[in-house]
Order: structure tokens, then C-alpha cells, then sequence
């Protein structure tokens, strides 16, 4: 009754007994059932793997399906579904793929499942279509046997198929869904609300919004290392609610903590605070593309496009001051698109420019030809990245001092990835200026980088598929697809080097930190805290 009337006080009730009690969670569970039940702002939008190449939603679906290699407590490979693999030539890999392997359904995993999954992962509308490139087929060898053809030498393949979730052929068939729904439209399949993996856990319920629920899978190859009998995901948006939840006992595990509720959970007796440094890089970006911003009141050009402007925006933006204030101290400012821990990051040019003061911001600005300043929009999620909300408000505070107006745009993630992403249909989202978040998970590598995010946007190519300013420069692109191939690790490093200058010369971007993964959870739970902040519930032990 007591919890209820705080709840109350805090205007948080109906929020917490839709959240909560809806999902199961209105009380502890008996610790005999080891029911472990746990919360996050936003949702994973989708059950397809697929949906979208975003870092939630494919951690949690790893859960449900597995990859042909998976990634151990300290980011390394590991066999999965796949027991050996190698290369037979330059441009050409084998995996030899594990036996006995049933979908929760019962339905055998053989290779036609692989190069059906491959097939349907390369689709037009699949969020992961950039990550194989240089795939130029997927080849049944045998029922336990794949190869693949590459149309040049990448010696990163095999650390990208630890985020290739294998899908089942027939039960895609079956159920229409042999095609991913684009998110990007906000469409649906049976996929997007449905799951049929080989992985440790099976879902059992699915209400978008709201609340997953997973069970274990009784057949899993692998040898269960959790104790779980049951895995409760609830959507709650509000941060004091996820809190309020966890310290009574109603969660056991929240996925991200705000940084100004860290100092308090760690005072809990009953509340263990687990963080260290992600590998994410939260950046902004600007359109590079138009001729004209479609929120801008200059007309009939775009001032985004002038390198002397997004200087002036670059060295105006004081993230030490966000890391003070809005972070409270958790997180680690970057010059870089990559953080350090990734192969080809360059620590002698993680240097930002000297700041600037309002009124030589002003003088670089008449200089430009934008005396009266400029005014422009900012698109941002509001329940993605930590705090991001209050990042993007201090950004426009510290612009608004040197006379560049900026209207801030918050909206939840499924509105703001869907509206920023790029797609066939239309190839330039309409943006002037956005908030970002990226770790190279696929490979732990400055390449994905340079081809996700920098090298210009190519849809034939499956380059820069995350561009989503339209970002290009020739030079670095050359740059970068020598990086792709190159085998000598000192040539590679003086190519990341060179490629790494180019796109800060030319203030492409604005990186902002590198965020802290800060986690909480009751103090009877064992789990392991990944630098990719993916959270494998096959680590998870209810004591």
C-alpha cells in the first residue's frame, strides 16, 4: 500500500500499473520460480532480426535467434551454429554448420535455412542489407554445410555473421513472411510480432508497447548457464518509474540508468549499480545533400552544405560542459566516430578544435554570408540513448547564444528512426540536422564505421546505409574500400589514418561522446555487462 501511495505522489500510477502489473509484474515473484523480469524506455519495435540495424532490437532478439558464430563475455568468437569455418581462398569461406539443431518449432536447421536467411537479410527492406557487401552469393553445400562467394578479399566476413540471426525457411514460408517489413514505413509481418529461432530463449508472448514474454527453450543445443523459467520485458517510458519499480522489487534489472538517479540507487542496500564505457559513439549529423533545408529560413540554399558553417555549429557544441552538467560525469567526449577498444582508433587525433566564444562564432558566421545567423531543425529520440533529450536541449541552448536558432524535435525512437532513416522510396530523409548513436558491433572495427556511416550513400554498392546526411567525399570512399581489403596491418593503419583525417578536415559529423553503459539490477541477480551493450539472458542468474 505504502509503494502504491508513492507511486501516487509521484503522478506515476497509471503508468507503473499498466507497465508493471499488466506484464506480470505487480509483485515479486516467489524465488523458487526464478522469474526474472526487466524494464527499458522504449521497446524492440520488432521480432524480426531484420526490422532494423539498431542495437536494441537485435540484442534482443539474439536472445530468441542465433547466429552461425556468436560473441563470448569478452566480445570474442565463438562457434553457434556454425562448429567450423575458414576460408578456402581469398574470396571464398565455408562454414560447416552444427548438427542435431531443431527452431523452437521442431523444424530441422540445415544450410537451406542459411542461404534462405542470407537471401532475406540482403532484401531491399532488411535493416542489416549493408552488412555483406562483398557477398556475392550464399552456396548450399550439404544440409551442414555453407559457402560464400565474396566478389573481393574480406578478411572481416566471419565477425559479421555474429549478427546474422538465422531464420527459419519454412516457417517464413508458411507464415507469408519471406520478406522483412520495412520499420522504416512502419509495416508489419507475422515476423514482427511472432519469432521462431534456434537461441536459448522462445517467446510466449508478445504485446507491442507493453510488454515481451520468454520462456526457455527445452531443446537448446547449448548447455543452459541461467536459471530462468520465465524472462518479463516491460516498456516503461518514465525513468522515476523504472527506479521506483526497481528499489521495491517490482524489476529486477533496468536496461539503462539517467545518469542523475545513479548516485541514489547506489545508496540502496537492495541495488547494485553496474557501468563501464560502451562502445557506442553518440554523434550529430547534418544534411550534406539538399540544395535547400526543408526547416531552415534561408532559402535557396543549404548553409549545412558549407564546411565554414558546420565548424562554426562543431565548435560551438562544449561537451565537456554536456559531460558536467546534462551527464553528470558518465561519459568520455570524442573528436572520433569511434571509440577507443575498436580496431582503427586513432588516440593522436582524438583532438577537438579549439571552442569558440559567441561573438567569434557571430564574425564566422557574417563571414559565411549569415549575419542575422540561421535558424534550422534538430531531430532527436527522446528514449534511445541516455539523456538524449537533454543533450540535444543544451545543444540548442549553446547555438542559440551565437544567433543560430535551432527548433528541437524529440519523438520516440519509432517515430524519429523512421522518419530519419534512409529507404528507396526516399532516398534523402527530411532532416536538417539529427542525433545518432553507433557501435561497430558487426565487426569491432573502424570500417563498419567508414562504410555505414561516412562513405557516400550507395544502395547498389551497400554503402553508407546509415548516412543519413548524405555525406560524401570520393577520396575517403577510395580510402575506405582499400581499408576493406587490405590485409598488412601497417598499410591498413596509415589508410584508417589518412581516411580518419579527411573526414575530420571536413567537420563531416560532430561526435559527441562516447557513452557509459549503466546498468541496475537487484542485488540477488547475476548477469554479464557487454561493452556492446547487449545483454545475453543466458548469463543471467536469479539467486
Amino acid at each position: 500500500m505504502k509503494r502504491e501511495l508513492l507511486l501516487r505522489r509521484w503522478g506515476l500510477a497509471l503508468v507503473a500499473a499498466v507497465a508493471l502489473a499488466g506484464a506480470g509484474l505487480a509483485g515479486a515473484a516467489p524465488a523458487a520460480a526464478k522469474t526474472f523480469r526487466w524494464a527499458n524506455a522504449g521497446d524492440t519495435n520488432s521480432m524480426d532480426p531484420y526490422g532494423r540495424n539498431e542495437t536494441f532490437l537485435l540484442q534482443f532478439n539474439a536472445n530468441i535467434y542465433e547466429s552461425l558464430l556468436r560473441r563470448n563475455r569478452d566480445l570474442k568468437l565463438e562457434p553457434s551454429l556454425a562448429v567450423k569455418w575458414g576460408q578456402m581462398s581469398p574470396t571464398r569461406w565455408f562454414f560447416d554448420l552444427r548438427p542435431g539443431v531443431t527452431f523452437h518449432d521442431g523444424t530441422p536447421f540445415t544450410a537451406d535455412d542459411v542461404v534462405f536467411s542470407f537471401g532475406r537479410a540482403t532484401h531491399v527492406n532488411s535493416g542489416i542489407i549493408s552488412y555483406f557487401p562483398s557477398v556475392k552469393a550464399a552456396v548450399k553445400v550439404s544440409d551442414l554445410r555453407v559457402e560464400f562467394e565474396t566478389r573481393y578479399p574480406d578478411p572481416l566476413l566471419d565477425q559479421k555473421f555474429a549478427q546474422f540471426m538465422i531464420m527459419s525457411k519454412a516457417w517464413c514460408e508458411k507464415n507469408n513472411a519471406t520478406v522483412p517489413a520495412d520499420l522504416r514505413k512502419n509495416e508489419e509481418s507475422y515476423a514482427s510480432r511472432n519469432a521462431n529461432g534456434t537461441g536459448p530463449f522462445m517467446l510466449k508472448e508478445r504485446k507491442a508497447g507493453e510488454k515481451t514474454i520468454l520462456v526457455p527453450n527445452p531443446k537448446w543445443w547449448d548447455k543452459p548457464e541461467h536459471n530462468l523459467t520465465e524472462v518479463v520485458f516491460a516498456v516503461v517510458a518514465n525513468p522515476a518509474t523504472r527506479v521506483a519499480a526497481l528499489k521495491a522489487g517490482d524489476i529486477d534489472r533496468m536496461y539503462e540508468v539517467p545518469p542523475q538517479e545513479t548516485e541514489g540507487l547506489r545508496r540502496d542496500a537492495n541495488v547494485k549499480v553496474i557501468e563501464g564505457p560502451e562502445t557506442r559513439v553518440v554523434y550529430l549529423g547534418f544534411d550534406h545533400y539538399r540544395d535547400e533545408l526543408p526547416d531552415s529560413n534561408i532559402k535557396g540554399k543549404n548553409p549545412l552544405k558549407d564546411k565554414r558553417v558546420r565548424e562554426i555549429i562543431y565548435r560551438l557544441i562544449d561537451v565537456d560542459l554536456i559531460r558536467r552538467t546534462v551527464m553528470r560525469g558518465q561519459s568520455y567526449p570524442t573528436a572520433l566516430m569511434v571509440a577507443p577498444g575498436i580496431n582503427g582508433y586513432v588516440k593522436e587525433l582524438d583532438k577537438r578544435p579549439a571552442p569558440l566564444k559567441p561573438e567569434e562564432a557571430r564574425k564566422m558566421l557574417a563571414a559565411a554570408g549569415y549575419p542575422d545567423g540561421l535558424e534550422f531543425s534538430l531531430d532527436c529520440p527522446n528514449d534511445r540513448y541516455v539523456n538524449d533529450e537533454k543533450i540535444c536541449q543544451a545543444v540548442v541552448s549553446m547555438l542559440a547564444k551565437a544567433g543560430i536558432k535551432v527548433n528541437l524535435l524529440a519523438q520516440t525512437r519509432l517515430k524519429f528512426f523512421a522518419k530519419i532513416a534512409l529507404q528507396t522510396a526516399n532516398p534523402v530523409p527530411n532532416i536538417d540536422m539529427y542525433m545518432l548513436g553507433w557501435s561497430p558491433s558487426s565487426t569491432y572495427d573502424v570500417h563498419n564505421v567508414f562504410e555505414q556511416l561516412i562513405e557516400c550513400y550507395d544502395l547498389e554498392r551497400r554503402k553508407g546505409q546509415t548516412n543519413n546526411g548524405r555525406y560524401c567525399n570520393p577520396r575517403f570512399d577510395a580510402l575506405a574500400d582499400k581499408v576493406e581489403q587490405e590485409v598488412d596491418p601497417a598499410r591498413r593503419n596509415a589508410m584508417i589514418r589518412e581516411a580518419t583525417a579527411i573526414y575530420l578536415a571536413d567537420y563531416a559529423y560532430i561526435p559527441l561522446h562516447q557513452q557509459a553503459i549503466i546498468w541496475a539490477a537487484r542485488k540477488n541477480i547475476d548477469l554479464v555487462q557487454m561493452a556492446d551493450n547487449y545483454f545475453p539472458l543466458r548469463f543471467v542468474k536469479v539467486k
